[in-house]
């Protein structure tokens, strides 16, 4: 007898040289920390307890999210159940939109904190947050070693670097200082930038987790949050390639999240929400065929956009000398 969806086993994938394996869907926690609008607090814990019961086995947060607000409200719910069962991952380095600090003392403290929060003994995974913001030097020489000491004391089992550019995963990974990175918004129908540089972190045994399927909800229905920097002409082709979709009796939502979810060379696609219903129908797309000739079609209405990027964090740190790519800002 065929279980329902919610009950089959989701596909899990080995994170590089690690020993750790991650379903192929996570659950990423910065929508509990209501980066993207107000939130109901029942609501938002009752989605994570969603995403665990259905038998996702990863969650990303950051102390930036909420200003420490996901962290906390994870600490309700995480000692529920076995610590064994579940994979955690934070970020640190970045703690209010325009605060960076990735100084080695940051490193100890940020790192106490977060376990305090989340009321854990150990982190799976740390990550360097969004480090196009830093001095990309500092961050080798000064904060992945203070991560490697945390990772001594027993209280981080593996560590990586979070962003948007491209570049900075092509100087970083190199340097043998990572197990793992998170990119996002560049694997996804409209971007996948990250395929340029997945073969490097194959090479050097660097797990890659993909993050943002739906590109910071530009490709959804839901209005764009205040800070996304897609211009009018972006927002058009994107709004024009979901009404194609809607004409064909599926969503930009279902093709998007199945494409980004597909590859093998991502150990996990997260993607995260306050709203348990949506939870639910994310793992269930996950679980059913995909149709590639309406994937072919909405990346064809998509191609006027294709790789466009945007600027993040300092100059120097960007992508600006890829001539092969649009880039804008707002």
């Amino acid at each position: 007898m065929k279980l329902p969806l919610e009950k089959l086993p989701l596909e899990k994938r080995k994170l590089g040289r690690t020993s750790i394996e991650l379903t192929s869907l996570g659950f990423g926690a910065s929508s509990i920390g209501a980066e993207f609008g107000q939130f109901d607090i029942t609501q938002s814990l009752a989605a994570v307890r969603t995403a665990l019961d259905a038998g996702i086995n990863f969650i990303d947060t950051a102390a930036y999210y909420g200003r420490g607000m996901s962290e906390v409200l994870l600490g309700q719910i995480l000692p529920k159940y076995p610590r064994d069962s579940i994979v955690v991952s934070t970020k640190l380095g970045r703690y209010a939109p325009k605060h960076f600090d990735f100084s080695a003392k940051r490193v100890a403290e940020s790192i106490d904190v977060s376990l305090e929060r989340m009321r854990l003994d150990c982190i799976d995974m740390v990550f360097c947050h969004d480090i196009e913001y830093a001095d990309v030097q500092q961050v080798i020489d000064e904060t992945l070693p203070a991560l490697k000491r945390q990772v001594e004391k027993g209280k981080v089992r593996y560590i990586g670097i979070s962003g948007y550019p491209m570049k900075n995963f092509q100087r970083v990974i190199p340097t043998g200082l990572l197990d793992c990175v998170i990119t996002y918004n560049h694997y996804t129908l409209q971007n996948d930038m990250a395929l340029q540089w997945l073969p490097l972190a194959e090479k050097h045994g660097v797990g890659v987790i993909n993050a943002a399927p739906f590109s910071a909800r530009l490709l959804t229905d839901l209005p764009l949050p205040p800070w996304h920097k897609a211009p009018p002409e972006v927002r058009s082709v994107a709004a024009k390639a979901s009404a194609w979709c809607k004409a064909r009796g599926t969503t930009i939502e279902k093709l998007a999240l199945q494409f980004s979810a597909s590859h093998p060379g991502f150990a996990s696609c997260l993607v995260g929400s306050a709203i348990p219903a949506e939870v639910s129908q994310w793992i269930a797309w996950t679980q059913e065929p995909i149709h590639q000739e309406l994937i072919d079609g909405l990346r064809a209405e998509l191609a006027p956009i294709h790789n466009w990027f945007y600027i993040e964090g300092r100059p120097e740190n960007n992508d600006l000398d890829w001539p092969d790519y649009v880039y804008g800002n707002s």
